[in-house]
């Protein structure tokens, strides 16, 4: 049996760990309320651009009346023969399975896709360092969506290939604040290489979050656009009931609501009813609106990512905030026996010594 002086000390390690985590927990919790806050902030925006788009999409001529083309590129549907697919994942750990599950997607959406050239943006560390393991790294230079646009320079321009999957872009550090600047630099680069042609296809993986309970992988299809307003999801997988029950257990304790910012129905349909008067051209305002949806679906699909990361280290947290009082509960009962062991081992020296003589 161990010593008693060891198990002191590994009981008052297990303690130690348990304030790390404790205060890691709260700490998650106080920054998922701000990220919740800063989604439901930008839904706004986004609800009344998709109004007046699909309200443009009755008004607008689309297609050229003697080719019967689209007129606006990002609408085109081609075969698809290159794609374009942004990763985001966290840029630290100790969040749970948050960032394998979302490697996990990313590697059977590659699978899927067997055959054909894709092309890697990671955006974030984890993601980033788990791609460049598996995939070569095809950078002219490292992609920083901080600096200005005009500083940006990647593998694509270059035109020269490393294999069927390559990574051109990484972007570690965005994620501590998500500004709007970054996901319209980020959107932009892929409707630049989907308008030349480099690319058939746009597609994300993200980890979505409706609430601290509602959460599913997607991989979301981001151009051609083939709806306005609604997602094109080719893959997603929802969370256990187990993962829930925890994710429930965690937000309990930590204070932060079950229910997530309402998805704005009513707001989106009371828009929809709203009979716009356009002073330029609705195929202008078309043209020129498309791009920016784009953007915004990028930023959405940022700021739901840092939800989720937090709430992942929330539970995660939560889980070994637990286990390390179970533990101590454990060690503290080992500890009790082997003091109890050596009190009765000296109680029989004694005796044994007083009736030696």
């Amino acid at each position: 049996m161990a010593n008693v002086l060891d198990i002191k000390r590994r009981i008052r390690s297990v303690i130690n760990t348990r304030q790390i985590t404790k205060a890691m927990k709260m700490v998650s919790a106080a920054k998922l309320r701000r990220a919740q806050e800063r989604a439901l902030a930008a839904r706004p925006y986004a609800q009344m651009m998709t109004s007046v788009l699909q309200s443009l999409v009755s008004r607008a001529e689309l297609y050229d009346s003697e080719t019967g083309e689209l007129k606006h590129p990002l609408l085109a549907q081609r075969e698809e023969k290159n794609i374009l697919l942004v990763v985001v994942t966290g840029d630290k750990g100790l969040a749970g399975a948050f960032n394998s599950n979302i490697t996990k997607a990313a590697a059977r959406f590659l699978e899927s896709k067997a055959g054909k050239n894709v092309d890697i943006e990671a955006v974030g560390r984890k993601g980033r360092d788990f791609l460049r393991r598996r995939y070569p790294a095809a950078l002219v230079q490292t992609r920083n969506l901080a600096e200005p646009e005009e500083s940006l320079t990647t593998a694509h321009e270059a035109g020269e290939r490393k294999g069927p999957i390559q990574v051109v872009g990484e972007h570690v550090g965005i994620l501590g604040k998500v500004e709007f600047r970054q996901a319209r630099a980020l959107a932009e680069s892929a409707i630049e290489r989907y308008e030349r042609e480099e690319v058939d296809a746009v597609y994300i993986v993200f980890n979505e979050f409706k609430s601290v309970i509602a959460q599913r992988l997607v991989v979301e299809q981001v151009l051609p656009i083939e709806r306005i307003g609604e997602q094109t999801v080719r893959m997603a997988e929802e969370m256990s009931l187990e993962e829930k029950r925890k994710a429930k257990e965690a937000a309990i304790s930590a204070g932060v609501g079950l229910r997530g910012a309402s998805s704005g129905g009513a707001e989106q349909g009371f828009a929809l009813q709203t009979d716009y008067i356009y002073e330029q051209p609705a195929e202008q305002l078309f043209r020129s609106l498309l791009p920016k949806y784009v953007s915004v679906q990028m930023f959405r699909a940022l700021l739901e990512s840092v939800a989720a990361e937090h709430a992942a280290r929330m539970t995660a947290m939560d889980s070994a905030t637990n286990n390390a009082s179970d533990m101590i509960d454990s060690l503290t009962l080992v500890m009790n026996r082997a003091r109890q062991a050596k009190i009765t081992k000296e109680i029989i020296e004694i005796v044994s010594g007083a009736a030696a003589m």
